[in-house]
């Protein structure tokens, strides 16, 4: 018990010299050096934080993105088994009588084909410029409400309720909008607002004039041809109100995850499947994020290896030259253990600051102007994803690397022969 006791309090006195010898060299030390390593850890902070933070950002712009302007909080589908949504009627009752709703919106939906050469005699062997397309059937004003889709008109004009010949597109079906070549997609040529092209859903034909262009960076949306719902339900030939989807908004107190449990408790499951936002989430875009995450971790680990190698040298070269005086520390009594701690503390000092510096900049500097400015990209308004438990678990993972670079040179130096040290031999 006492050689315990005796081991603890050692181990005490140790810090505690140590403390303060750290203390001591890092006021003599050059200021200016001080700053530089400073400033390459909180570089290699940053490196951390930020880069992974963009590269899932731009996918969470993404996501974001399809979340306002398609799926809502909580979006409503058919069965697998099913073409539509079963009862859709007494569903939408069902939605809007449970606490949390905000709004919905209901669409029809059937593939088609849109059609900008039809008018032109085409030579033998020349294919139509057509392109395939899921046709949806909306009210304007309710998709409007809780979309605002009407805010993503690349050109045009938005849907109104009298506009029975005329649609909407998205500019992922236009060459202009998206100039690719390719067998499996084709995009329409020569087609813009007013431009009539012929849209056929099933065996039906209707010639249609474009409204408007929608460019909204959700695939799901920009990918797709709008218009009324009551002139979908005629061309498709839908005779009841069994809707296709039914995407629905909440207020800021209740999750998704809670309005998903209320309607699979209300009997909606047994007609429809019921997703959150994130269960809607295409697949690709999930596997690209996690593909992100881990390219932003490994191009940070880069930087924490070169931020570790900076810290193992300073550490080294300062032990080296104050050899003499190391020895001479030991010559008077001071443990080994002290002078490890204090080369110890100095590593861990430069990476605190680093740290509380870098997480500065993240927080009050680069994150709101990220969120202000987002990054655009074609697919994304990128944003800077960091949050305070992943900033700390990457604050810690600096200070392991730290500490065993700070601590591997002071071991190796302070083992060497006191007097050896003390004649700088």
């Amino acid at each position: 018990m006492k050689e315990h006791k005796h081991k603890n309090a050692s181990w005490k006195t140790s810090l505690s010299v140590g403390a303060f010898l750290a203390y001591r060299d890092l006021r003599r030390s050059n200021p200016w050096t001080t700053i530089l390593i400073v400033f390459v850890m909180t570089l290699t902070f940053l490196n951390l934080v930020v880069v992974s933070g963009i590269l899932v950002g731009l996918i969470e712009g993404s996501i974001d993105a399809n979340k306002r302007m398609y799926s809502g909080d909580v979006l409503i589908s058919p069965l697998l088994e099913k073409s539509y949504i079963e009862q859709s009627p007494e569903v939408e009752k069902i939605v809007r009588t449970l606490p949390g709703f905000v709004a919905l919106t209901e669409r029809y939906a059937e593939p088609g084909t849109v059609v900008s050469n039809y008018k032109e005699t085409l030579a033998p062997g020349v294919k139509p410029n057509q392109t395939s397309a899921l046709v949806v059937g909306i009210d304007p004003v309710q998709e409007d409400a809780v979309t605002g889709i009407g805010s993503k008109l690349k050109r045009g004009e938005y849907l109104a309720p009298g506009d029975t010949e005329a649609i909407m597109i998205g500019a992922d079906l236009l060459y202009e909008f998206t100039p690719i070549e390719s067998p499996s997609y084709v995009t329409l040529k020569n087609v813009t607002v007013g431009s009539k092209v012929l849209l056929e859903v099933g065996n039906t034909k209707r010639e249609v004039t474009i409204k408007g262009i929608i460019k909204s960076k959700a695939g799901d949306v920009d990918a797709r041809v709008f218009m009324l719902d009551s002139e979908f339900r005629k061309i498709a030939g839908r005779g009841d109100y069994n809707v296709d989807e039914i995407a629905v908004v909440l207020d800021t107190e209740t999750t998704a995850e809670e309005f998903k449990s209320m309607l699979l408790a209300s009997g909606v499951g047994d007609y429809a499947r019921v997703q959150t936002y994130e269960d809607a989430q295409p697949k690709f875009l999930k596997d690209i994020k996690a593909t992100f995450a881990l390219l932003g971790n490994v191009i940070g680990s880069i930087g924490l290896v070169v931020a570790s190698i900076t810290i193992f040298i300073v550490i080294f070269v300062n032990a080296i030259t104050r050899r003499r005086f190391i020895g001479i520390l030991k010559g008077i009594g001071i443990s080994e253990q002290a002078i490890k701690f204090s080369y110890v503390l100095q590593s861990l000092f430069y990476a605190l600051s680093g740290v509380v510096v870098g997480s500065l900049l993240v927080f009050l500097v680069l994150k709101p102007f990220f969120a202000a400015n987002p990054i655009n990209f074609p697919f994304s308004d990128g944003i800077l994803v960091a949050t305070v438990s992943g900033t700390a678990t990457k604050a810690f993972i600096l200070f392991i690397a730290t500490l065993i670079a700070g601590y591997i040179p002071a071991r190796m130096v302070v083992k060497q022969n006191t007097l050896s040290a003390i004649l700088g031999r």
